[in-house]
């Protein structure tokens, strides 16, 4: 660990009140997650620690890969590492802290409006992108663990993409043969058949992900059997019918959103899981697909905040394709050119 030294953290310095259940904010298999504050990075205020325990081999694998990564991959949509601790048992990272949580956490929350959830997915993309396309400074990363737990939010609701414990470097156009992890529900069907990994097994795990932000929920369940539920194809089978109606988070107001941004989504979040790995996209195509997206829901809302006469919103939200405009006296030259409404010109 010589290489990353600048990054060590004295034991001394940690808070001994840090790990008390107050200020607990959740854990898994590869440790346990705190909030607290470090007096070298007082200006940040809050920063987040996760603790391994050596005693019980948690995580130490991962604990070295996360520094490893995040101490070379620097993104404004990644998770930035701001040191750690090995002393005696004591396996700890500490991070920027997000103040909102994970995605999953926020899926089903109305307050997470179809602009804000567009955006998110977007940031997500572009620290995905960034891994994914080699450079001269980094090799290509695959994630492995791609899903909406892995994605935090700051408190501005910025995504960063967290969790490297699983990733691995891969050359460029180069196939990896390794044994399957992940997470079920999210992890590549083609992964777990050939136990080969790429870049667009990541791209799969990233459009099961974009179809729980559109539909408030987790792509699993558990049932009172103890039986797992997974959704994806339930989902992917509502697109298919032209029925994603039926699955759409009901918090969402159809009227405040775009169609044309919806169905940009949609479309790119299926594609990702095209059986055949080669008709996946790229992350830097599901960027494009996302930004289109955005801006169209972005031009939506600035048209919603023009007050219309009634007549002209009646009008506005019986076409079939919606105008834009932004005045009311574009709109009306909109109008007297003629647009589509229920099959007919008006």
């Amino acid at each position: 660990m010589e290489q990353h030294k600048d990054l060590e953290i004295p034991l001394k310095e940690i808070a001994s009140n840090t790990f008390h259940k107050e200020n607990y904010l959740g854990g898994g298999g590869f440790g346990q997650v705190y909030k607290g504050e470090l007096s070298r990075f007082k200006e940040r205020g809050l920063v987040a620690f996760k603790k391994l325990d050596r005693i019980y081999g948690q995580g130490e694998t991962e604990f070295f890969k996360e520094i490893e990564m995040l101490s070379q991959y620097k993104h404004d949509n990644i998770i930035t590492l701001l040191g750690y601790c090995m002393e005696g048992k004591e396996l700890i990272l500490v991070y920027e802290y997000a103040s909102h949580g994970s995605l999953d956490s926020c899926l089903n929350s109305p307050h997470l409006t179809w602009t804000l959830r567009l955006k998110i997915c977007l940031q997500a993309a572009k620290g995905l992108r960034y891994l994914h396309d080699p450079s001269e400074s980094h090799l290509r990363v695959i994630h492995r663990d791609i899903k909406s737990a892995n994605i935090l939010l700051d408190d501005e609701w910025n995504a960063k993409v967290s969790d490297f414990g699983l990733s691995k470097i891969s050359p460029e156009n180069a196939n990896l043969v390794t044994y399957a992890t992940g997470t079920t529900g999210y992890s590549d069907p083609q992964y777990y058949k050939t136990y080969t990994l790429t870049e667009k097994s990541d791209v799969y795990s990233f459009g099961v992900t974009l179809f729980e932000v559109l539909c408030g929920r987790l792509c699993y369940d558990v049932t009172g059997n103890n039986e797992l539920l997974v959704f994806v194809h339930k989902w992917m089978k509502s697109y298919e019918q032209n029925k994603l109606e039926d699955v759409i988070f009901k918090e969402l107001d159809m009227k405040q959103m775009d169609q044309s941004s919806l169905k940009l989504f949609s479309d790119i979040a299926y594609k990702c899981l095209n059986e055949s790995r080669e008709e996946r996209p790229s992350m830097a195509e599901v960027v494009t697909e996302l930004e289109v997206a955005l801006q169209a829901q972005e031009d939506y809302d600035v048209i919603l905040k023009i007050p219309l006469p009634k007549e002209y919103a009646e009008i506005v939200q019986a076409a079939v394709s919606r105008p834009t405009y932004s005045s009311i006296e574009q709109l009306e030259d909109l109008l007297s050119e003629g647009i589509l409404i229920n099959g007919g010109k008006a």
